[in-house]
């Protein structure tokens, strides 16, 4: 058995050239990106957007965030008339001069096994040896979250860090929602 490590077990310049390489300016495709939808998708346009924050409260430059949410009537990809719609994306903080992470998406509904609307999210980046799970809720969900039972087996002082803000600016609707690797604000993260 080696001991060596291997790239799921250190960080390497594996995300920028084979994991977002469209996004960095590479000459490869993307699997995915930032924008989920087209002009077919039907449902509320939005755009998640925020930052990765270490424990002192800093942006970090290379993160990664991926994220899968069901279409805006509950339903995961795969499943018929969902034209337009991947229901996954994936971006690089590094090239946003804030180091922000973008989604342009449409508002997911609730899933049939009684879960408000969310966004699955997985974190990857400088630090970790494994990446992390956590969920995007929207606070304009107020009744669906109180019955969410994910969200429920979260303790009350800690659910708001699994809450993203609501914003309407010129652009449309943005909702805001930072992750928190440690601290007292450290966002929740789920053991899958």
């Amino acid at each position: 058995m080696s001991s060596e490590q291997t790239p799921s077990q250190t960080v390497g310049p594996y995300f920028a050239y084979t994991l977002t390489p469209t996004q960095y300016g590479y000459n490869f495709s993307s699997l995915a990106g930032p924008r989920m939808v087209d002009e077919q998708t039907r449902g509320e346009r939005i755009r998640i957007t925020g930052q990765v924050l270490d424990g002192a409260g800093a942006a970090v430059p290379d993160a990664m965030i991926e994220v899968w949410q069901a279409d805006a009537d509950g339903r995961y990809p795969g499943a018929a008339g969902q034209n337009g719609f991947t229901g996954f994306g994936r971006v690089g903080t590094g090239t946003d001069p804030h180091s922000r992470f973008w989604f342009d998406t449409i508002k997911p509904g609730a899933t049939a096994d009684g879960q408000a609307p969310h966004l699955n999210v997985i974190v990857f980046m400088r630090g970790l040896l494994s990446h992390l799970y956590t969920r995007i809720y929207f606070c304009d969900a107020d009744a669906q979250n109180a019955d969410d039972p994910v969200l429920g087996s979260v303790a009350a002082s800690r659910r708001q860090t699994l809450i993203a803000r609501r914003e309407e600016t010129s652009d449309g609707v943005v909702y805001r929602h930072d992750i928190h690797m440690q601290g007292p604000l450290e966002t929740v993260f789920f053991d899958v």
